[in-house]
């Protein structure tokens, strides 16, 4: 056909939108057994539908950045919600505000966070090194053994839906670097709102991903654009919109971490977690504890990394890539070895991530980017043959891992309650308070001595309301744990909060204070710190920004066309 012919075009389309229909049906396979009724029996899933639940009830109530989780805890609540990576529980709310289940809600973002991750990964390879290459990555990503720990044995949702972003910043890139004449909209949208959900989704991650792009930045820099250093300054102004746009969540998530028990609980807790370096080429699929699972790279991603020391003879333009991306796999992967302890105790910054295998999320992606590279350079003859191989080779070798070990049905009611756990190991309990609380409060608030009457009035996740007759000097104690927000009005006037007793360790970090005889109206309200205020100011400032230059650019492109 000619190019220009309408069946060629009819051809190329079918071909296009046959691959993306293919991989989503591909996709879909390992996720069948999520049909399954019920929740999948993980390490964290069912304190991920809890969290859920508490989140959903907050964005309910008109919260648009939900902060605190009044049931969690055993009743006695939790600053969960502000540490820990939002955009799985906004998602998952938006499934469950249309009808679905808390739990199949939750299945819901698994499933979309696997899928969307091997489509991000096609487009960006595709666009970069062709359709071969593009399907080559895209199964490595998704069909790598770390994957499915993730989502069958660990149920780490922020970890599982993270993985969708770093290949999409990276097509934003590659799009602004393909943009001879004028600044990319949409390359730039891309890059920010991609950054953006990716700190989201996980903070850890986003750690360990960043780096990675800014190197991808600097490769597309010097191979495939004239003008490297506005090619960076318009790159690093998306990564800094995305940055302002999430600030929301990580500037208080950062500093009133110091709140939290987060130092004391994790502190030296990277020391039993090393791998040893056989693990890499193969380790017994296992739903066990953190040193119990499998840290096995895969048997396709083995193959495609045998497969690359034969292209490094190959002298192309992308030989310096290749070379780039197994010096750091072999870091990442030295980095997971008790070989490398003495770094983790020097860098306390790699001591967040807590465990050193949650590099495996690394190791899946420079995997996948070599092993397209392979394929990108193999001998036409031999590129469709080395991808199918490749391809086959990944998925076969994951079968046994498309499963759960075993669902169980929960009523609703189990997570819209009150749940006794924090839904995570302690770290985000505030610091005036012990790590987990050890039964649910016999009432909602009491006084010691008991010297007169309460009666409770309206509630919900950030207001407590009493009207209280007192008749002798007492303390009162509301059954909810103090974190910075939380404030008390006493007939309508704010409690100092040097009156406010939440050290008192006979009362395990309840807001506590004393009272004289009298007839009080008491209101306990959480809100938002001045630094919260702050950070959202910036955040709605970043977005309005945003809006208004993409627009700027699109209308004066519009008007030069």
């Amino acid at each position: 056909y000619s190019k220009k012919s309408g069946a060629y075009r009819m051809k190329k389309f079918f071909m296009k939108w046959g691959i993306w229909t293919g991989l989503v049906a591909l996709s879909l396979l390992p996720l069948w057994d999520l049909m399954h009724p019920g929740l999948p029996i993980t390490h964290d899933g069912q304190d991920h539908v809890a969290r859920i639940a508490n989140f959903y009830q907050s964005l309910s109530e008109g919260h648009v950045v939900p902060r605190w989780a009044a049931n969690l805890n055993w009743g006695y609540g939790h600053p969960i919600l502000m540490f820990l990576y939002p955009l799985p529980s906004y998602v998952a709310s938006a499934f469950h505000f249309v009808g679905f289940s808390l739990i199949d809600s939750t299945k819901l973002v698994f499933a979309f966070g696997f899928i969307a991750s091997m489509l991000a990964m096609y487009l960006w390879i595709t666009s970069a090194w062709g359709v071969a290459a593009g399907i080559t990555a895209s199964v490595l990503y998704a069909f790598a053994p770390y994957r499915f720990v993730d989502l069958y044995v660990r149920g780490a949702i922020g970890e599982h839906m993270a993985f969708v972003f770093p290949p999409l910043i990276c097509y934003g890139l590659l799009l602004l670097a393909k943009e001879k004449n004028h600044i990319s909209a949409g390359a730039l949208t891309v890059i920010s709102f991609g950054t953006a959900l990716l700190i989201l989704s996980h903070n850890a991650l986003s750690l360990m991903f960043l780096p990675l792009i800014g190197l991808y930045a600097l490769y597309l820099a010097a191979q495939e654009t004239k003008s490297p250093a506005r090619f960076i300054m318009i790159g690093a102004v998306g990564i800094l919109f995305g940055f302002l746009l999430s600030v929301f969540y990580w500037v208080p998530g950062f500093f009133e971490g110091k709140y939290t028990l987060r130092d004391i609980v994790t502190a030296g807790e990277f020391t039993g977690r090393f791998v040893p370096w056989f693990s890499f080429l193969y380790s017994p699929w296992s739903y066990g504890g953190g040193n119990e699972l499998s840290k096995w790279l895969g048997a396709g991603q083995i193959l495609a990394l045998g497969l690359s020391f034969f292209a490094l003879e190959k002298n192309t333009k992308h030989r310096r890539f290749i070379i780039v991306c197994m010096l750091l796999l072999f870091f990442s992967l030295f980095a997971m070895t008790a070989n490398s302890a003495p770094v983790w105790n020097a860098v306390t910054l790699l001591q967040k991530f807590q465990f050193p295998w949650r590099l495996m999320s690394v190791t899946v992606f420079l995997i996948a980017g070599i092993g397209a590279f392979v394929v990108y350079i193999a001998p036409e003859k031999s590129r469709r043959w080395t991808a199918l191989i490749l391809v086959i080779v990944s998925i076969f070798g994951t079968i046994p891992m498309w499963r759960a070990k075993e669902y169980k049905v929960f009523p609703q009611s189990y997570f819209t309650g009150i749940y006794n756990s924090t839904t995570d190991t302690g770290e985000s309990s505030p610091i005036w308070s012990i790590r987990f609380m050890e039964k649910r409060p016999e009432a909602l608030a009491y006084m010691v001595p008991l010297a007169g009457t309460i009666n409770v009035g309206e509630r919900s996740t950030t207001l407590k309301v009493y009207r209280v007759n007192v008749k002798e000097p007492a303390r009162f104690v509301e059954s909810t744990l103090y974190f910075p927000g939380w404030q008390v009005f006493i007939n309508g006037s704010p409690l100092a909060i040097e009156k406010l007793i939440f050290q008192d360790p006979t009362y395990r970090g309840l807001m506590t204070f004393d009272l004289t005889p009298g007839d009080y109206d008491i209101r306990f309200e959480f809100g938002e710190t001045k630094l919260r205020r702050i950070s959202n100011y910036l955040s709605l400032g970043a977005l309005a920004l945003f809006v208004v230059s993409i627009g700027t650019i699109r209308l004066l492109w519009r008007k030069k066309e």
